[in-house]
């Protein structure tokens, strides 16, 4: 099923005999003017969002492809790579889905983040006779996602998989390129994702998590696959997951910033503002285990020995993201979500509001965190990280809602709420 995103076009015979096929086309249908298409800008897909729904506004142009929640981004795994998750089951029958627009929402949500690394997760479990695209669709992808799609993805993971869909990839083996190949991972259990991405953040639909009861009950005790691993009690001088006010209270000057903040920004600071590309790239996934067992242990960490700027990049989105509460707070979710719909005339008085209604050990970490953005951001030019590039890379580590997911819904406001924080910086915490 998504094996269109990992395809090579060419000039390979196989391809040109799907290009030949005497099918109705997509295009052959009327479809909106181009106008109601998506952009690039994070906040084309949840412009005027409404809170206290899940979905886009009815007289959004994707307002229909959205409501079915088949696409959601799900912060970052354990590499600090962005989730994109796809869910089957969710796709209703053909005659209820306009199977064009829902290639162009998935591009405008790819558009976010293909300059970043980043991993995509299809939940197979679903996918039947009356909801599968057709393979004019199939056609129009290959056609649709070229390079810049590709580059950057770094997996696929393909969970459940049936005997169709690994046949299906069998037979466009030879369009689809040995490179893009390696990156396809077969899940058959939810439990297999847990070295990739914590599967609480992940909004697997209940259908996909019933159907993997399923599967493990019909194992033989000893074919059990293994379980999600049990939360473990914190560590005495663990950081990692421990709420802001304990690490201040653990600190002998009650510093309100943490170490691993401290530690990651003195050394981003000194050596990363010039990096193309810095917090858009991921890191070994060993060196972040390893670097976060050591401060969970209280050992002293010196991103300068190892000589790997992103490393220190992805800590500090780590770091912000296994927060128990996001730095921004659950409290100022309904607020950030619906910043959008306040005046410009009256944005910085309601950001100067928010930020000061935040505890303390927040305001001091936000502030810190947000003047070292603006370092950044200053050296875009070298960089190429904007104000708006790291918007997209850091609001879904400052706000989360609490269920621990990101609906695509949410995203765009959060963005936008973090690129005026960035934008007017100078204004808030004066």
């Amino acid at each position: 099923m998504s094996s269109e995103l990992l395809v090579e076009l060419g000039e390979d015979p196989a391809t040109a005999q799907l290009g030949q096929l005497k099918l109705t086309t997509i295009e052959d249908q009327q479809w909106p003017p181009d106008e109601s298409t998506l952009t690039k800008s994070e906040t084309d897909i949840s412009q005027r969002f409404d809170a206290g729904s899940p979905h886009l506004p009815w007289d959004h142009p994707f307002y229909d492809i959205a409501r079915h929640q088949i696409i959601e981004v799900a912060g970052d795994d354990n590499f600090g790579r962005k989730v994109i998750v796809f869910n089957a089951c969710r796709m209703p029958p053909h005659h209820q889905l306009d199977h064009h627009k829902l290639l162009m929402y998935l591009k405008g949500t790819l558009d976010q983040y293909v300059e970043s690394d980043y991993t995509l997760i299809y939940f197979h479990h679903g996918l039947t006779g009356e909801n599968k695209p057709s393979l004019s669709w199939l056609r129009d992808a290959y056609r649709e996602f070229d390079r810049k799609y590709k580059k950057n993805i770094k997996a696929l993971y393909i969970v459940h998989p049936t005997m169709f869909i690994k046949t299906l990839l069998f037979l466009f083996k030879p369009i689809i390129s040995f490179k893009f190949g390696r990156k396809i991972n077969y899940a058959s259990y939810l439990s297999e994702l847990e070295d990739v991405v914590k599967c609480e953040q992940l909004l697997i639909p209940a259908r996909v998590k019933e159907y993997d009861n399923k599967l493990r009950a019909s194992l033989k005790p000893t074919g059990q696959p293994p379980t999600s691993p049990l939360h473990s009690p914190p560590l005495p001088n663990q950081v990692f997951g421990v709420p802001l006010a304990i690490l201040r209270q653990r600190n002998p000057d009650e510093d309100p910033i943490p170490l691993v903040m401290r530690d990651t920004i003195s050394f981003l600071s000194e050596q990363g503002l010039g990096i193309e590309g810095i917090f858009r790239r991921s890191a070994n996934v060993t060196l972040v285990k390893e670097v976060q067992l050591r401060y969970n242990s209280g050992e002293p960490v010196s991103f300068t020995e190892m000589e790997d700027i992103h490393l220190a990049a992805v800590i500090l989105k780590t770091f912000l993201r296994e927060l128990p509460e996001p730095l921004l707070t659950y409290q100022l979710y309904n607020d950030i979500v619906n910043f959008t719909s306040v005046s410009s005339d009256s944005q910085v008085a309601l950001l100067k509001t928010l930020v000061e209604s935040l505890p303390e050990e927040n305001t001091a970490s936000l502030r810190y965190l947000v003047t070292f953005l603006a370092q950044v951001s200053a050296n875009s030019e070298v960089n190429k990280m904007t104000n708006s590039n790291l918007a997209v890379v850091f609001g879904p580590n400052l706000l989360w809602g609490r269920d621990n997911a990101m609906s695509l819904s949410a995203i765009g406001p959060i963005n936008n709420f973090t690129r005026t924080l960035l934008d007017q910086q100078h204004l808030v915490f004066t």
